[in-house]
Formats: C-alpha cells, structure tokens, sequence
C-alpha cells in the first residue's frame, strides 16, 4: 500500500517491522520555517529501509513513512507528554535537534494548531495503518508482533552520557512483550560476540512499543534502537559502510526469524 504518508508492505507471517525515523520529507509549505541546517534531517534513522529489506523475503511486514521525525514525531504520544522523565527529550513536534541546538527561526516553531494540524495529516495515517495490519495479522495467526526499528549517533551528550550500547533492546520493562519473546530475542544478542548490548538500557522503546505492546491481548512489540557506528559513517554524508553492515545483518536476521518462529505456547 503507496500514499502520501506511508508504505506498506504486508508479510505473510507474525511480524510488522516499523521504522518511524526513516523519513527525510519537509513539505514545501514548511520549509522556510526551519534553519538551513535543519533541512539536511541529521536526525534520521538512515537506511533502515535498505538495512531490513530482507526481512520482507522471510515474511515479515514492513511500513515505512516519508515524512521527517522534523514534521512530526510518529514515536511520540499524541498529547506530547515526555517519552523518559527527568531526561532531556524532543516533542511532537520536535524543536531541538538531539545536539540542543534549535531546528526553527526565531517565532517559527509550530504552535498548538499547527501541532494539532500535524497530528492529523502525518501522524494520526500511520498509527491508524499499525493498529490495522496487526489487527489483520492478529486475526490470521492468533497474534502479532510489532518490531520498532531505530537508529541513533553513538554519542549525543544532550540525550545521553557516555556512548550508548550498539544494540539496545526495549520491551517497557518487559511490559510491552512476552516474557519468553523478550528472553529470546535477548539471547539472541547475547549469543553473538561483534557489538556490545542492552536489554531495556537507557532506551526502553518510545510511544509506538510501549502503545502497541499489549501482550494478554497477542499483541507483542519490541523496539531496537542501533548505533549508527553499527552500519554507516557517523558523520555526512552517512553512507552505509558495507563491510559493517555484513557483520550486523545476520544479527538482524536472527531477530526476525526468532520473531517469526515464536509463539505464545513457547511461553
């Protein structure tokens, strides 16, 4: 499925892969009201489109937006609440790139209609595409599970100390998955020995897991959030670095297919 909004591609299987910060689209209409810089979206999850295509061929779904986490953020609540308390965090609408520094001219930031008017066009589409297709493949399989996939610099001292983990899994706690799927996947990182990993770290999963995560109901979701020293230079113009990238797919793989061999009577 093509729209404005998004792409979806449906799986056969138990899996929807989303990747919320993959888009790099500014409407014409909105671009004067951010700094130049702002325009280049460093904050993008590059290539994780390109980095899980193969997931599709195993059978897993995948949505992908078209729009910048600079329009709005998809992996936000809708009523702009903080995703980590007594962390710095961006918004909605974000106004901060994750350095601190503005993305807006002065008395250009969108205020509450313009947020509003975003919710609507941008966000809204795609929450209402993922409650849809897990609600089909609920209905097909007996459950479902939505894996959130991100990507982030390894070091950004306004959101984070230190450098962050290569591979940090989140399940809210262990609120937004089963117990079982959580340990397998867990395993899964543990097993492998080329990047350092975390289970439920500093990053925990944002809006999207912890809204979608409803395991009593089948429903299970689980965030991965990268480096991006894990795949791709870590400045401009962030190109895939292929020799990385062939050490990270088949950890990604293993995932997924974990993903798509488990079911709730595996516990």
């Amino acid at each position: 499925m093509n729209n404005d909004i998004y792409t979806l591609r449906p799986g056969t299987g138990t899996v929807l892969i989303s990747v919320p910060h993959v888009g790099t689209g500014i409407p014409d209409t909105l671009a004067p009201r951010y700094l130049p810089r702002a325009l280049q979206v460093e904050d993008t999850d590059w290539h994780l489109e390109q980095l899980y295509a193969f997931a599709v061929d195993m059978g897993a779904g995948l949505i992908v937006p078209r729009h910048s986490r600079f329009v709005i953020d998809l992996n936000r609540a809708p009523d702009n609440a903080p995703m980590y308390a007594g962390a710095n965090n961006t918004e909605l609408c974000p106004t901060r790139f994750f350095t601190g520094d503005p993305i807006y001219r002065d008395g250009q930031a969108p205020d509450a209609a313009e947020i509003a008017r975003r919710r609507s066009v941008y966000w809204q589409p795609y929450h209402d595409a993922l409650t849809a297709e897990l609600a089909r493949i609920r209905e097909r399989h007996g459950h479902a599970i939505l894996f959130d996939g991100h990507s982030i610099k390894s070091t950004l001292p306004w959101l984070f100390e230190g450098k962050l983990p290569d591979l940090n899994l989140g399940t809210a706690s262990g609120n937004s998955c089963a117990p079982g799927l959580r340990s397998a996947l867990s395993q899964v990182l543990a097993a492998q020995q080329d990047f350092t990993q975390v289970t439920d770290g500093r990053f925990k999963g944002g809006h999207i897991t912890r809204h979608f995560g409803q395991p009593a109901q089948g429903q299970h979701a689980i965030q991965l959030e990268m480096c991006w020293s894990t795949y791709m230079a870590e400045q401009p113009p962030y190109q895939v670095d292929p020799a990385r990238a062939a050490r990270l797919t088949p950890v990604l793989r293993a995932l997924v297919q974990t993903m798509l061999d488990w079911s709730p009577a595996h516990g």
